[in-house]
Parts: structure tokens; sequence; C-alpha cells
């Protein structure tokens, strides 16, 4: 669908500061595979994050550019490891308080926060609406659309615990990145993977990233059956 089509209801996309951005690339490569449009907003830490992790520069000017770069990068650090069109993303400033997403009457799916900082957890859990993704978050909930957040951060003190709290009361999905072995998982793209399975299953999003539990005892083990959960 043209991302300017007044029809389009994308999901909202917004990566956060903490580490985790194979997290965040996993969860994009799935939504664009689905057929879902996506509206994505980067915010000012997660670039440090992402420079960090993978070596690339996200730029305003050259953002398709360089979230292609970022999509293609597998979890390992390899590059051009997966082949995604990005023609359905827009991308907005995370200092555009006057953004699309910022709105209520801005048509829209949800939003998934991955992943998700402690600090972003509570600026939206206390409404400071910061920047944008904080701003989008808000905006989310006061209109009862779904919003997940991925939280990516151990351990955790008991101000972010009752942050966590007050976001579930709110209607939020508070989903930790954790990821889990009894899926069979033999490469850390599998665990990235199980991570953003689980984040799309929360958002209601079909996706084949990871192997279901089957109700077979061992079948995610090597040599086991293919059921997992």
């Amino acid at each position: 669908m043209n991302p300017g089509d007044t029809q389009r209801r994308p999901w909202i996309v917004g990566v956060s500061g903490a580490s985790g951005t194979p997290y965040a690339a996993a969860v994009l490569r799935a939504l664009l595979a689905a057929g879902e449009s996506v509206d994505l907003v980067v915010s000012r830490a997660s670039r440090l994050t992402l420079l960090d992790e993978t070596g690339i520069a996200f730029r305003d000017a050259h953002w398709r550019e360089d979230l292609r770069q970022w999509l293609a990068r597998g979890a390992d650090g390899k590059p051009g490891t997966f082949d995604v069109p990005v023609d359905d993303v827009r991308y907005w400033p995370a200092g555009d308080l006057a953004a699309g997403p910022s709105s209520g009457s801005y048509a829209t799916k949800g939003m998934l926060i991955v992943p998700a900082s402690t600090a972003c957890v509570a600026g939206v859990a206390l409404g400071l609406s910061k920047d944008l993704l904080q701003r989008s978050a808000s905006v989310t909930l006061k209109e009862g659309r779904r919003l997940v957040v991925c939280v990516r951060e151990t351990p955790l003190n008991g101000q972010t615990l009752k942050h966590m709290v007050s976001l579930d009361e709110a209607g939020a999905i508070v989903l930790p990145a954790s990821p889990a072995f009894y899926a069979g998982a033999t490469h850390i793209q599998d665990l990235v993977d199980f991570v953003a399975g689980r984040t799309l299953d929360a958002a209601g999003v079909p996706h084949s990233l990871y192997r279901r539990w089957e109700g077979e005892l061992g079948s995610g083990s090597p040599g086991g059956g293919s059921g997992s959960r």
C-alpha cells in the first residue's frame, strides 16, 4: 500500500535507547512480511545504541537507506542476511511533535515499543510525552489501541516495576524481552526471533518466527519433534 494512501492504517514501531536493536529489526521485518504498514519512530538515544550494536548511523536525511541496511543485518552482525523492501515504512523524527502519530485522529492499528528502556517505560507510564515516541504511546493508550511494551532491562528496580504495573493498568501489554530455550534455538537469531514473535503475538499479527508448542515434550531439543512454544 502506498504510504500516501488515506486508507493506510499502520503499526507504529518505537525504538528506544535500550540495548536490543536486533529485536526491533526482527519485529520490523516480520511486520513488513505480513503485509503490514509501519510508521517508525527512532529515539535519539536509540541512534547511539544502533551505532554501537551495528555500526550503522541512522540519519534523518538518509533514513530509508540506513533502515534497509539495518534490516538486512542478522542478529550476529552479518550484513546482507535478509532482503527486506521498506516501501511501506513511513519515518517520523522523534523530535517532530506535530507528526501524524501525535494525534488520536491519525488512524493506526496500535504501537509496539521494542526495545523499551526503563526511561521510556517511566516516560510513558507518567505521560511525559517528552518526544514523539512517548507521545505516540500516550495517544495509543488514550485511544484504546493496542500498545505492546517490550522491556529490555535487568535487574528491574522497584520504581520500574511500579511503572510497569501502571502501564498494565492503563491497558498496555508489558512484554519483557525474555528469550526462551524450549523452542530448539541453535543460533542467536532464533532467540531474537522468539522475542520478536511473542511481541507480534501480543499484537495479533501472524508470523512464522518460531515453532509453537504442540504438547510434545522434548520437541524443541536437537533431534526432537517440530513442536515448540
